[in-house]
């Protein structure tokens, strides 16, 4: 059974603006979401897709981070700040 056509959130584009919001290096990115540095770099460059669990992964650094994953009326996704009620 493999990933199929899943709905993906996070492309390659969209992982080096959420870093870029955070001002992450890829090795911050690594750190913080245990995937290695080198499956980010070939993700963001285009050189292969992530599996479902390492897409969670980098999504879950990045919301733990600050940050919110929002599709806008287009269908796309779009980052921005979390915003914290108070």
């Amino acid at each position: 059974m493999g990933q199929g056509d899943h709905c993906k959130i996070l492309t390659p584009a969209l992982c080096r603006a959420a870093r870029g919001f955070l001002d992450w290096t890829q090795s911050d990115l690594a750190d913080r979401s245990g995937v290695s540095r080198s499956t980010i770099r070939d993700y963001e460059g285009d050189r292969h897709d992530v599996h479902r669990a390492t897409e969670a992964q980098l999504r879950l650094a990045f919301e733990t981070g600050g940050l919110a994953f929002v599709t806008v009326e287009s269908g796309a996704v779009a980052v921005c700040n979390r915003q914290v009620p108070g």
